[in-house]
């Protein structure tokens, strides 16, 4: 049985052998069984429902329904398995109403092994009614769940549609369910276990650790001449993603990156649909670009060649946070994770939770998840660490984390933060009211304004009382105290800071507050249209005839996706086409065994592949 898989996994998607707990999860769930996966973006989660849908319906078990929440993802997906020559299909929008019905005919045939369609779709009558055919009839082979954290309301992106999908477990008894994330804590988990009905499943759990993707997290100084400085500095002509919390944010910050030289593009929810379409289409299928997005953008997306995911404002949690920098470097390749974050991020997080209707347990959790990040954010040891072990999982130092690879100094914030909460408790005293923070950390500093004039605070004992403290110290002190709770942010009365019961333990001095040093920022705003031009890099290293057959490949491929409507990646990804050039293949034989190339790729471009090398190494 193994060898079939083997076979398949061979024959089909030109892979020598599985990754990690590939092989075990499609044993698995060809024998029939039910699983709930959690495996890294990129780890290789769609090959372990795929593998076991075409052994199954091999076997006479039918078509296998993938239930995916994005059309994008669902056309690339069902797009990629027809290059390798597996039959497979979709249901959503974009089809017309014969479309859809051909493709149901087709499916009560068993003309289908894969079928994609959105939770929306398969709960409403219409569909069940032809799930109930195939059952009757034995044709209903499996139920693949992707993206399953939407299940849960503790998950980043819940949805309440995903709940529906418990009449799978009600109505086709017997039919194996496979549920799959890339990312779920502990408590999205048994979310997931419960709302699915998963009880009986056997869990595998990869881990979470990307040691291609480097994480960096910076204190937010300017953050737009932070991340053209970056991306100036370490991703010239690469593909990436920038995530703002609004939508006025992208489009100025697209703009922005144009000037610089930089393709980029924007993308969120208030774009006309075409608009959006038409951008993402040009980030999956260009080089280079890219994509300025609100968190609308992204999940799902299989672009494997994204060299970087930077955020300029933070996330909620660190769930949305793992699942976002997740997008790159879904080759395997370098990639870096880079997050500017300051005060008023912690303040915008703490408000929204704050002001949320949910009820007050719900609260309580999204604080506690959003103190995971605040606490990764300021962390001053390993990164990587801090993240693995929040998913549960045990690691040692990464070498490669900004931490890691230049320590940060260290002050004890202590004293500045009871000189802090002082000031705030002696101001509310005084005024009989709250104030945000620039006013509290005026009053600290011994700084004259018109409002510390106009409220008479110049004559409070703690006025002054921290001038030795810089403003970006301060700032430093304040977001630990939010994180920690000993300050609340009232976001309905303008932001002011007001003190809470864990205030008491800083203030006499039980509670050390330790703190990243502020880095000095000396360089200078990268100069204006510098054109920030894409530099041939290969995924291993070439010679300079090497490069010059990967670069004939690459452009090959390219006006191949574009005949076949494809993202560049469905035909070849970067790391197959660099092995074809390192190998300078002259006959068929020679491309025999090159990783991700299956019979039906090496049937359909093994000839125009030999005819691109022979003429870049001739030229």
């Amino acid at each position: 049985m193994a060898l079939s898989h083997h076979q398949i996994l061979r024959d089909v998607f030109g892979y020598a052998q599985f990754r990690g707990p590939q092989q075990d999860i499609v044993e698995h769930m060809v024998a029939g069984r039910d699983a709930l996966v959690l495996m890294p973006t990129g780890g290789g989660k769609s090959l372990c429902y795929q593998i076991p849908a075409i052994a199954r319906q091999r076997l006479g078990h039918g078509v296998t329904i993938v239930v995916s929440p994005l059309i994008a993802l669902m056309h690339d997906q069902v797009g990629a398995l027809h290059e390798a020559g597996v039959s497979a299909a979709f249901l959503n929008s974009t089809l017309s109403g014969d479309e859809s019905y051909q493709i149901e005919q087709r499916m009560l045939r068993g003309e289908i092994t894969l079928l994609y369609a959105a939770p929306e779709r398969l709960t409403t009558p219409r569909f069940l009614a032809l799930l109930d055919s195939l059952f009757e009839r034995g044709l209903l082979s499996m139920f693949a769940i992707d993206e399953a954290h939407c299940v849960s309301q503790w998950g980043h992106d819940f949805r309440p549609e995903y709940r529906a999908l418990t009449v799978l477990h009600e109505r086709f008894a017997g039919v194996p369910r496979m549920a799959l994330t890339a990312t779920a804590d502990a408590l999205t988990r048994e979310d997931i276990v419960e709302r699915l009905q998963l009880e009986d499943a056997r869990a595998f759990v990869s881990s979470f650790d990307r040691p291609n993707i480097r994480y960096t997290i910076v204190e937010k100084r300017d953050s737009t001449l932070q991340l053209l400085r970056f991306i100036e500095r370490e991703h010239p002509g690469d593909a990436g993603i920038v995530y703002c919390q609004s939508r006025r944010k992208v489009e100025d910050m697209a703009n922005t990156l144009v000037d610089a030289g930089i393709n980029a593009l924007p993308y969120h929810a208030g774009l006309d649909n075409k608009t959006r379409q038409t951008h993402q289409d040009r980030f999956l299928r260009e080089e280079g670009i890219v994509m300025v997005a609100t968190i609308a953008f992204g999940m799902g997306i299989d672009k494997p060649d994204v060299r970087f995911v930077a955020h300029l404002d933070m996330p909620k949690n660190i769930e949305g946070y793992y699942q976002e920098t997740g997008r790159a470097g879904r080759d395997g390749l370098p990639a870096n994770a880079w997050m500017a974050y300051g005060l008023q991020d912690v303040v915008n997080q703490r408000r929204m939770i704050d002001e949320s209707p949910a009820g007050e347990d719900f609260k309580q959790v999204m604080r506690g998840k959003l103190d995971a990040l605040l606490a990764l954010a300021e962390a001053t040891n390993c990164r990587r660490m801090r993240l693995l072990g929040y998913f549960g999982e045990q690691s040692q130092p990464c070498g490669n984390c900004d931490n890691c690879l230049h320590p940060p100094a260290v002050w004890d914030g202590t004293d500045a933060a009871r000189k802090l909460l002082s000031t705030v408790y002696r101001i509310q005293q005084m005024s009989g009211m709250s104030f945000g923070a620039g006013h509290v950390m005026d009053v600290v500093r011994g700084k004259t304004t018109e409002k510390t004039s106009q409220y008479g605070h110049e004559a409070l004992s703690t006025f002054g009382i921290g001038a030795g403290f810089s403003e970006m110290q301060l700032r430093g002190v304040l977001r630990q105290m939010i994180a920690m709770g000993a300050i609340h942010v009232d976001g309905q009365a303008f932001n002011t800071l007001q003190l809470t019961e864990q205030s008491r333990a800083v203030l006499r001095g039980e509670v050390p507050v330790l703190l990243r040093e502020s880095a000095a920022e000396k360089d200078k705003r990268p100069k204006r249209n510098a054109r920030l031009g894409a530099v041939v890099k290969a995924p291993i290293s070439l010679d300079s005839e090497g490069l010059l057959r990967y670069s004939a490949l690459k452009a090959w491929r390219a006006e191949v996706a574009r005949q076949h409507n494809l993202p560049a990646y469905v035909i070849f990804h970067d790391a197959t086409l660099a092995a074809i050039a390192q190998r300078a293949p002259q006959s068929l034989d020679d491309l025999q065994g090159i990783s991700g190339i299956g019979i039906k790729k090496l049937e359909a471009y093994a000839e125009e592949v030999l005819r691109v090398v022979a003429i870049a190494c001739v030229t």
